[in-house]
This record gives structure tokens, C-alpha cells and sequence, in this order.
């Protein structure tokens, strides 16, 4: 699901500020941006952001601003030096100009060394306080989001429930349209004294039997019911797309056995409902 988080914090020490988005994912793809100076507690820190947040493509960006006064790097002052007196006698052997030699100096290996310092438990602690409330923050989206398709789903679904229940009342007279339509022909090409009615009835019955449906509405009706109490059920996303291909298939049958105008435009109507639910089942945890 998509959702976005925000968290600041300030310390006495330091400012903590914490951002992380979601967009739709099967599974969980998480980038992370978090200074080097914490790179021991990525992989503890990936593990629970995935067990916390289930799936999604994340984006989580941790911005740590010290209020110390630090010094970024250190001079190795006899290093230094050993290097500028071998340079000022070279140029002197050389006779070339003694310019800008504390600038090469500096160039040299291991004059310059930055000191990687290394954090203390309470410092990961602060930092790791603002990450929980980001994220806390973005499940507050991501369940404001689930209601608004929740909602969606009850009004499709109940367009689709109120397509059967018209379906639910043709059917009855469809079946006896179709046998008044067939014996009519019949009767056109044959003519009414030559049908042998125990024949036809026999035939009839056959033919009938494949445009039954009333074990798809059985079926189609048990899955609607599935899919609402499923939507309820925490966790229950990765379910509806699979109950959700249930339903079509019904529909689908439902459709190829009408053989009626009236009902194949109900068919249509519910396939372009059951479309936008499938949609939106791969936006649902």
C-alpha cells in the first residue's frame, strides 16, 4: 500500500529527522539511506522495517544533524612535517619555485585521516525512537488509505450482488423463453404434426441442462460473502485477489450459459465492477 511517515526529533546532542514512503509491492523492497556511521544496525534495522511493514516498495531516509563541534579529520603534524622539508629540499635541488607547498604536502598519503567515530547504544536508541514513529506514522496512512478502499470495495461488491439478484429473478423465465423460442423454429421448419413431443421434450431436457446456472449463483453468491468477511480479516489482502478470481470465473460461466441479452448486459456490468476490485486488491496488506 502507499503510505508516507514523517518523524523529527531533537536531542541534546543531535537532531534526528526521519522520512519513509510506501508504494505497492508484492513483497518487501526496502532502499535505505542511513549514515555509515550506523552500518552495523542495517541489516537488524531492515529485518523489523520488513516484519513491521509486511510488503511495499520503502523508501526510508535517516538524517542525523550533530549539534557537537567536530573535527571532521585529523593531520599527522610529524608526518606532515618529514613530507615538507623532503619537498622544500627537492625544490631547492631542482631549483624550481618554493610555492605552495603546504598544498602538496596535504596531498600526500596519511597526512590527512578522518577518524570514523563510533556511536554509543544510547545514540542508536534515539535515532531508532524516531524510525518507530515514522513508521508508526505511515501505518496511520496506509490504514486511512485501507479504509477509503474498504468502502470501495462494499459499493462495488454490492453492484455485483444486486446484478444476481436480477439475474437471480430472469432466470426463471429465461429458460422458459428459450423453450417457447425453440419449439416456435422447430415448428417453422418442420412443422407442428411432424415433432415426435416425447423426443423434443427428451432433447430439450438436455439442452437446458448446459444452460443451468444455478450452481454459479450458489458459488457466485458464497464468494461475494468470502470476499467481505475475508476484507475484515487482518492481514487477509493477499486472499481476495484469489477470492476475487473466483468470482470471475462464476461470472464468466454465468455469462456463456445465459444466451440472453438481458443477462449478458448484467454479466458485463459485474465483470467491469469485479476488474476495478481486482485493482484495487493489490493496493490491500
Amino acid at each position: 500500500m502507499t503510505g508516507f511517515g514523517k518523524a523529527t526529533k531533537e536531542f541534546s546532542n543531535k537532531t534526528v529527522s526521519v522520512e519513509i514512503r510506501s508504494l505497492n509491492s508484492k513483497n518487501v523492497d526496502l532502499s535505505l539511506r542511513l549514515s555509515s556511521t550506523y552500518r552495523d544496525k542495517e541489516h537488524e534495522l531492515k529485518s523489523e522495517v520488513a516484519k513491521l511493514l509486511e510488503r511495499g516498495k520503502i523508501d526510508l531516509s535517516v538524517y542525523v544533524e550533530s549539534k557537537k563541534q567536530e573535527t571532521p579529520v585529523e593531520v599527522n603534524t610529524e608526518l606532515a612535517k618529514a613530507y615538507y622539508e623532503k619537498i622544500k629540499q627537492l625544490a631547492i635541488d631542482l631549483n624550481e619555485p618554493q610555492t605552495n607547498l603546504l598544498t602538496q604536502v596535504l596531498k600526500m598519503p596519511d597526512v590527512l585521516k578522518s577518524e570514523r567515530k563510533e556511536p554509543d547504544e544510547q545514540d542508536w536508541k534515539d535515532i531508532h525512537e524516531v524510525i518507530m514513529t515514522a513508521i508508526v506514522a505511515l501505518n496511520k496512512f496506509r490504514e486511512d488509505e485501507g479504509k477509503s478502499i474498504e468502502k470501495d470495495f462494499e459499493e462495488r461488491l454490492g453492484i455485483i450482488t444486486d446484478s444476481l439478484e436480477k439475474i437471480k429473478e430472469h432466470d426463471a423465465s429465461r429458460i422458459q423463453t428459450i423453450k417457447d423460442r425453440i419449439r416456435k423454429n422447430l415448428e417453422e421448419v418442420v412443422g407442428t404434426d411432424k415433432i415426435d413431443n416425447n423426443r423434443f421434450e427428451q432433447e430439450l431436457i438436455y439442452y437446458i441442462e448446459k444452460l443451468d446456472i444455478n450452481e454459479e449463483k450458489v458459488r457466485l453468491k458464497t464468494h461475494l460473502d468470502y470476499f467481505i468477511k475475508t476484507m475484515k480479516e487482518p492481514s487477509g489482502g493477499r486472499k481476495l485477489n484469489f477470492i476475487g478470481q473466483e468470482i470471475g470465473r462464476e461470472v464468466n460461466t454465468i455469462g456463456s450459459k445465459a444466451n440472453d441479452a438481458q443477462m449478458q448486459k448484467l454479466v458485463v456490468l459485474m465483470k467491469d465492477e469485479l476488474e476495478k476490485i481486482k485493482e484495487q486488491t493489490n493496493n490491500v496488506l
